[in-house]
């Protein structure tokens, strides 16, 4: 590396990666740099001699974090590191000793576990339709995850499963589970409990197993679930060389076992442990930040974030409209206007609570002109026009380039349907020409000496990773799906009671979760933010605002009327003023 490990860094981002030895504590606010502290701490460990690069592992919670971070360590020039989900290290593991176990090779992964299901309702004479088979799934990977038998699940759930009773639901499990046995396959769940399994019964797996790796790194750990904390202490054995790295205020997935107490609980259950924490934030904007630090106030384990200096900008608002449908229209109408003032459309996003809000935002944005893409829909490697491109690019890397490299990729696309105005907005016509026009930039991004060759390789590479190229849409997001990510321009709609938080959100805990949820939303936004709601519901109901908003209060949020912020008046909204957020840190 030319440049040290540790450049670059702030004063507790340079703390918390100079600790090469655990056990080590990060508790990072968003936007503060935490997958730059992890990257560059394993860096410094491999320049400096305190780590071999193959015996690190990193552990992530999807497949696209961990490909993000191997590229980081790439970039600072190491290879080697394990940078993987749980999953994908305990389905290596499983593979790769269970042969020698049982002397054959390990079951195979259900690809569709709510198809057993089916199969398995039918085999004790239930008619169950999808949604209740799904619920059952969910409980299912509830109950293994917080390593619960199925008489203990009975106990901690007592009271079934819509109008299916706990008896019938706890068969049904049953039978799941036996017809899994005699095909021979496992859940993603049990991959986790299988590779534990092995390391608990079998002390040459442990022994190998702690052998090969020594330092390990766990990003997101307020969202571990005690199986994966389990597992990760097996993999751990008697060593304390393990760092940590997450957010209490960013849990949002407690409904699924994550449990933020290991966090919490880290310093305790690890006397001898470092404590570091990440406040200031290279993300967003004071005044967000502010609406960020309102709503966690006095929350546990919440972080005051801070806004890195010259990180100012325009007060967050608050719309109220009459329906869904002239919110909707609202926030099209706002984003409209700022893609014809020059924002970028893939520097908005719309944020909301559930997928079924996102129809009339899809609609409304189509009516204006506005191009839109539906995060957590088909990846962009797996749709069919991305895989024509690059079979039809690859076949062209055959041939002597005539025209040059960009000019050919240019020129293959254009026979596959890439035209030089992108169609109306919306539909499939519109969405297959962003992801060519998407493939297109990322030839012209290419350094001048590329191979057609080598832009394939990479691209295929790419799809491996999950690393997708940004198409020129706006974003539309549910929160959970937001995480992890951000905008410069972003806009969280219908926030009120019954929408944020849920209308089944009735305990103190399940609200407390939707307050974090809301954090993750406002902390996504960089230079504007903006929240709205609607006093009408598509059945005619009364809704009122959010608790969250009265909580924010007006020392944080401007109101401003629907009809000057484009819900159908003739009033212009203010300009937002540019915020200069320094982002080099993160």
């Amino acid at each position: 590396m030319t440049d040290g490990a540790l450049d670059g860094l702030d004063e507790a981002q340079r703390e918390a990666a100079s600790v090469l030895r655990g056990p080590l504590c990060v508790l990072a606010g968003a936007g503060t740099g935490k997958t730059r502290v992890i990257t560059h701490r394993i860096a410094h460990g491999v320049d400096t001699g305190a780590y071999s690069p193959g015996r690190v592992m990193a552990v992530t919670f999807t497949a696209k974090a961990a490909g993000e971070m191997r590229g980081r360590l790439r970039a600072l020039g190491v290879d080697g590191v394990a940078a993987r989900t749980f999953h994908a290290t305990a389905l290596a593991q499983v593979n790769y000793f269970w042969p020698t176990l049982a002397g054959d090779s390990a079951p195979s992964i259900i690809d569709n576990k709510v198809r057993l299901l089916a199969h398995a309702a039918d085999g004790v004479g239930l008619r169950l339709d999808t949604a209740t088979l799904r619920d059952v799934a969910s409980e299912i990977e509830w109950r293994k995850v917080t390593l619960r038998s199925i008489d203990a699940y009975a106990t901690a759930r007592p009271q079934g499963i819509g109008r299916l009773a706990l008896e019938k639901v706890i068969d049904l499990q049953r039978a799941y589970e036996k017809l899994k046995d005699e095909r021979r396959q496992m859940d993603f769940e049990d991959v986790l409990l299988a590779c534990a399994g092995m390391l608990e019964t079998e002390p040459r797996v442990a022994a190998s197993v702690r052998e090969q790796y020594r330092h390990f790194t766990v990003d997101e750990y307020q969202d571990v679930s005690p199986l994966q904390n389990h597992l990760l202490e097996l993999w751990l054995g008697d060593r304390h060389d393990l760092c940590v790295v997450g957010d209490a205020s960013q849990t949002i997935y407690s409904f699924t076992g994550a449990d933020a107490r290991f966090l919490l609980d880290f310093p305790r259950t690890h006397p001898e442990a470092r404590l570091v924490r990440l406040e200031t934030n290279y993300r967003s904007s004071e005044p967000i930040l502010d609406v960020a630090n309102e709503l966690m106030r006095d929350r546990p384990g919440a972080l005051r974030l801070a806004a890195a200096s010259g990180a100012d900008g325009p007060m967050p608002t608050v719309r109220v409209f009459d329906d869904d449908g002239a919110e909707a229209t609202g926030v099209a109408r706002s984003i409209s206007q700022a893609i014809a003032s020059g924002i970028e459309p893939t520097a908005c996003a719309v944020l909301y609570r559930s997928h079924a809000q996102s129809a009339t935002i899809i609609a409304a944005l189509a009516a204006h002109g506005v191009a839109a893409t539906v995060l957590g829909g088909k990846r962009f490697f797996d749709q069919s026009e991305v895989r024509q491109a690059i079979m039809a690019l690859r076949a062209a890397s055959v041939a002597p380039l005539e025209t040059g490299f960009v000019p050919t990729v240019r020129d293959v696309l254009r026979s596959l349907g890439l035209t030089d105005e992108a169609p109306e907005a919306g539909g499939a016509l519109r969405d297959a020409w962003e992801a060519r026009a998407a493939l297109l930039r990322l030839a012209e991004d290419a350094p001048a000496d590329t191979t057609l060759r080598d832009f394939t390789d990479q691209l295929i590479a790419r799809a491996k990773d999950q690393h997708e190229p940004a198409t020129r849409t706006v974003t539309l997001a549910t929160l959970h799906a937001a995480k992890g990510l951000e905008w410069d321009h972003v806009h969280i709609v219908g926030m009120s009671e019954g929408l944020l938080p849920i209308s089944y959100a009735t305990t103190f805990e399940a609200v407390d979760e939707e307050r974090r949820l809301a954090y993750v939303g406002v902390t996504r936004a960089a230079r504007t933010l903006s929240l709205s709601w609607a006093r009408g519901s598509a059945r005619g109901g009364e809704r009122s605002g959010s608790r969250f908003l009265r909580e924010i209060g007006t020392r944080s949020l401007r109101g401003a009327d629907a009809a000057a912020s484009g819900g159908g008046g003739s009033r212009r909204a203010p300009a937002p003023t540019t915020a200069s957020a320094n982002r080099s840190a993160r």
